[in-house]
């Protein structure tokens, strides 16, 4: 099946005797979109999806004007043809005596004023094809969009790349080749140039060359000279006039600093919400209104200086209306100002004397139903493997617990009056070298520890701006990490967590469903299972650890082996509350063995593949061979046959 709807038969029939030979017949406007997906493809991505977009459609409104001739058939070829070519001139480079050709000039038109105008982004597959696409030359893209696209054959691109111009059509076949996605991408949103989303231009930089053009006619004028300006047209806008985004009452209120809204301190004690949206407005700058200004105009439209990122799953657009101002001042060398919108958290953080040349820095993470817990804490300042954190105004206590220390208590963090915290160390960031299990290099593991009378609260880092919470239980009761037994499992279990990290995460949580005996005498192990979940609801994350006795693994702090792993999966989760997993572990005799425990649901548990065997109950324990890969299945209690968890 080909990626777009059918084209006309002359599609496959591309040639320079049957375009060459007379102007083609008209094509039909159906076929636009068809052609202006081509010519975006090949066009080089360096000068932004913006300019791209636009000499597109120039392409393929030439491609259709300059096709009219007596042979109607072939017109869509004929089109084709001229959209690479013109494509292909586009991509060359310009030398300094050389007549540049007419594709090569930015388009005259179409134009967009005050909008900047782009594809649809999609998923990683998407943006990893865009990325080779741009590394290869543009003779590779034309040859890589009319094999996948087109569904022509290779005699037949190679006869179409010669009729448009391309000096070496086999020398692009070859390179076509490593690329290796998907020829079903092609038609992905990402690359239609015709279904579009817009974000507006720059405001401040329009206001200012607004300002520098009237300025400039101004004193010309007092001079005696009378000049047109090309921009006001007949009847058309002033260099000055605001971008057509602004006009709309709202999108001017969110740039406003002084419509911001502002909750009093004191408010959240008798409202029946406990989230983002009753945080009183903190911070020694919250009256400054040049920095709530420049961060408010980098939220809107970030700038090359700005360096922004966002959480999986949150849109980054600019704020709908005014936002609610959570907190503005100095932590550290930096300025920090977090705002609230109803469904994200954004932190804008520039140098303290406000520098242009530090650049700035924007982060956008989804919070939509956050509650009391969750609202908790925010993440005001990452820097140099230090955290602060901004504390909830029901926070009462704040400590500090090492999670590879399960027996230790945890000591107090200081807070300031407006609720940060003083910096403590954050956890490991990166997988430790030759590891097989994906731990890190963990001596240490300092999580957050919070208390608003009700309960204490465990929750830590993973490199976004909302601190994820840790609990431990069933997964049809969760609870906060209590008592000593608990904390001993998140001692085996912290050191695998970087692998959760940037993925938008809200909670984790750590659930022993079984304790099996070893063979030989060798002490009880733990089998935990671990899941993630998100914000977003998608993406989740699932680990099932198997604990060996901390003293044949390593100590009370030495991760778990990860027996099995899934993503998306209902495992582990209130839908499915339920796992099974197994491992080949090898005794300190020096014997292997095949291990494996569901939880309370199995009735019975079954190996084959290398080694047979079957046990009455949820546990199994089956001598083996070493490097035997055996295939695990369970029966559920209601008569249901499953496989591990993967």
């Amino acid at each position: 099946m080909r990626p777009l709807r059918a084209v006309p038969p002359s599609a496959g029939l591309p040639y320079a005797e049957q375009a060459g030979g007379g102007r083609a017949g008209t094509v039909s406007a159906e076929h636009y979109a068809r052609l202006a997906r081509i010519a975006y493809l090949v066009l080089a991505p360096s000068p932004g999806r913006n300019r791209r977009v636009l000499s597109a459609h120039r392409l393929a409104h030439r491609a259709l004007a300059g096709g009219r001739g007596p042979d109607p058939e072939h017109a869509y070829a004929h089109a084709r043809l001229r959209v690479l070519r013109s494509a292909l001139e586009a991509g060359l480079p310009l030398f300094r005596f050389a007549r540049p050709r007419r594709a090569q000039f930015p388009p005259l038109v179409p134009q967009v004023w005050g909008l900047r105008l782009f594809p649809h982004s999609c998923g990683a597959a998407e943006l990893a094809l865009e990325q080779a696409l741009a590394e290869a030359s543009a003779p590779c893209r034309a040859a890589h969009v009319l094999r996948g696209l087109e569904g022509l054959d290779d005699s037949e691109v190679c006869r179409v790349l010669d009729a448009a111009g391309v000096a070496d059509p086999r020398a692009a076949l070859l390179e076509a080749d490593a690329l290796t996605a998907s020829y079903a991408l092609l038609a992905s949103p990402e690359f239609d140039p015709c279904s579009l989303q817009a974000r507006p231009a720059d405001p401040v930089r329009r206001r200012r060359r607004g300002r520098a053009v009237l300025a400039g006619a101004g004193a010309l004028l007092v001079c005696g000279s009378l000049l047109f300006l090309p921009e006001d047209g007949l009847g058309g806008p002033r260099p000055a006039s605001a971008p057509f985004h602004a006009r709309h009452h709202a999108t001017r209120q969110a740039l406003d600093p002084a419509a911001l809204r502002r909750v009093p301190d004191g408010l959240w004690r008798g409202s029946v919400r406990r989230d983002f949206t009753v945080w009183p407005t903190r911070g020694d700058r919250a009256g400054d209104t040049r920095l709530l200004g420049r961060a408010l105009a980098a939220w809107t439209r970030p700038g090359p200086a700005v360096v922004s990122s966002s959480a999986p799953g949150t849109p980054d657009g600019p704020p709908a209306g005014p936002p609610q101002l959570l907190y503005a001042g100095e932590v550290g060398a930096a300025a920090v100002v977090l705002f609230h919108d109803g469904l994200r958290v954004v932190r804008y953080t520039e140098p303290r004397n406000a520098d242009p040349a530090g650049g700035a820095a924007l982060d956008l993470a989804r919070v939509d139903g956050a509650d009391a817990v969750a609202a908790g804490a925010l993440v005001v300042q990452r820097r140099a493997g230090r955290i602060r954190y901004l504390t909830a105004p029901w926070t009462r206590e704040a400590g500090v617990r090492d999670l590879l220390a399960p027996h230790e208590a945890a000591r107090p963090l200081p807070r300031d009056r407006h609720g940060v915290t003083d910096p403590l160390t954050g956890p490991p960031a990166g997988p430790e070298e030759g590891t097989e299990d994906g731990g890190v290099h963990c001596r240490s593991w300092q999580a957050l520890e919070l208390r608003d009378g009700a309960a204490a609260r465990l929750m830590t880092d993973l490199g976004e701006l909302t601190p994820v919470r840790l609990t431990s239980g069933a997964p049809s009761a969760p609870h906060d990490v209590s008592g000593r037994a608990e904390r001993e499992s998140w001692a085996r279990t912290a050191c695998l967590l970087p692998a959760l990290r940037s993925r938008g995460v809200r909670s984790v949580n750590s659930w022993p469903y079984a304790k099996q005996r070893l063979p030989e005498g060798g002490g009880s192990a733990l089998w935990s299972c671990t899941r993630a979940d998100t914000w977003r609801g998608t993406g989740s994350r699932v680990m099932a650890q198997f604990q060996a006795p901390p003293g044949l693994s390593g100590g009370v702090g030495a991760p778990g082996a990860v027996a099995a792993r899934a993503e998306d999966s209902p495992d582990c989760g209130a839908r499915r509350p339920r796992v099974l997993a197994g491992v080949l572990w090898r005794s300190p005799s020096g014997r292997w063995y095949v291990l494996a425990a569901g939880s309370r649901q199995f009735a019975s548990l079954s190996v084959t593949g290398g080694v047979s065997g079957r046990s009455e109950g949820r546990l199994l324990v089956l001598p083996a061979g070493e490097g035997v890969r055996p295939r695990l299945h369970g029966l559920l209690r209601d008569g249901s046959r499953v496989g591990s968890l993967r």
